[in-house]
Parts: C-alpha cells; structure tokens; sequence
C-alpha cells in the first residue's frame, strides 16, 4: 500500500486519518452525550469534561493535518461507474463534514475559555484563551457545539448508508478503498 494516494487508490496516510477521526468523532460524540446526563454528585462530573476536552484538542490538531493533508494529497479520482449527482453529492458531504467538524472544535474552545481560562490538554500544554468576553459565549457556543454536533452524526449516517449502497448494491469498490482494499 502507497502511503501517498494515486490516481485509483487512497493511501495509506488518508486512510489512517480517516478512520481516526471518525472514530474520535463517534467517541467525542458518545462521551458528550454521557455527560449532558451527568449529576453534580456523580463521580466523573469533573473528569469527564477534562477528558473530553483533551481529546478535543488533540482532535482538532488531527483534523487540520487531515485537512492540510487532502489539499496538499488529493483524493483519487471518482469511480466511473458514479453518476455525477453521487459525485458532487459526495464533494458536498466531505466539505460540510470537515466544516461542521471545525465548527464544534471552536465552538467547543469558545465554551471552555469563555470565563477567560486556558484549555488543559491531559497536563501536557495549555491552549491560551484568546477569545473571550463575547455576551453569552457560552450558551451560544454551547449550543453551535451541540447543534453541530448532530448534524455531524447525521451526515456520518447517509455517508456510512452511501458507501454500504454502493459495497453491497452497486457491488463498486468505494467501499473496499477506504479500507485499503483492491
């Protein structure tokens, strides 16, 4: 397997972000459902923000390498047998995936510093708070975060039904090539 992608193929550099920062994203997404249902008096009330907010950060490092990445390393060329609607259907759903994806990790460092704190990263950095003092950052970063948040996993949804209809419907190799498979 090529670590760059070809022509026909994803390498393997695309396929480790890939899957990196889907599974991250379904993580994150999971770990800040669980906590909107946490209890002042539970025991992870404290530790789970830290945690998902380390994640986060680290995410969003990933996901710019994963967007530098795809400009400097296009994706192969589009499997024939596509009709243009499922091309540009695609483009349009890989664009809003890394948009809606950036939109939550700002929002997400605009609810943390909006009391004018850095972002602890797992006692490794801080990420400084550099935007601060807007009238109800919070609450309306809160709520880009979780509305984007949804339609993130909604997306993720008719992508993983798009590539299963065309493995198991239109029998092509969509599938098969962001696993890394011929």
């Amino acid at each position: 397997m090529l670590i760059k992608n070809d022509q026909n193929n994803f390498g393997l550099i695309t396929i480790l972000l890939h899957w990196l920062v889907a599974l991250v994203t379904f993580g994150l997404f999971g770990l800040g459902l669980w906590m909107m249902s946490l209890g002042y008096y539970d025991d992870w009330y404290q530790q789970a923000p830290d945690l998902h907010e380390g994640v986060g950060v680290i995410f969003f490092i990933f996901l710019l390498i994963r967007i530098v990445w795809r400009w400097i390393n296009p994706p192969p060329k589009s499997l024939p047998t596509l009709k243009k609607w499922e091309k540009v259907s695609s483009y349009l759903a890989h664009g809003m995936l890394n948009f809606l994806l950036l939109v939550i990790a700002i929002s997400g460092y605009l609810i943390i510093t909006a009391k004018g704190e850095s972002v602890q990263v797992f006692d490794l950095f801080n990420v400084p708070a550099s935007l601060t003092g807007f009238a109800n950052q919070e609450d309306i970063a809160g709520e880009i975060h979780l509305l984007a948040a949804w339609a993130v996993i909604g997306l993720a949804a008719i992508h993983t039904l798009a590539a299963l209809k065309h493995h198991f419907f239109d029998k092509d190799a969509t599938l098969r090539r962001i696993f890394g498979l011929k």
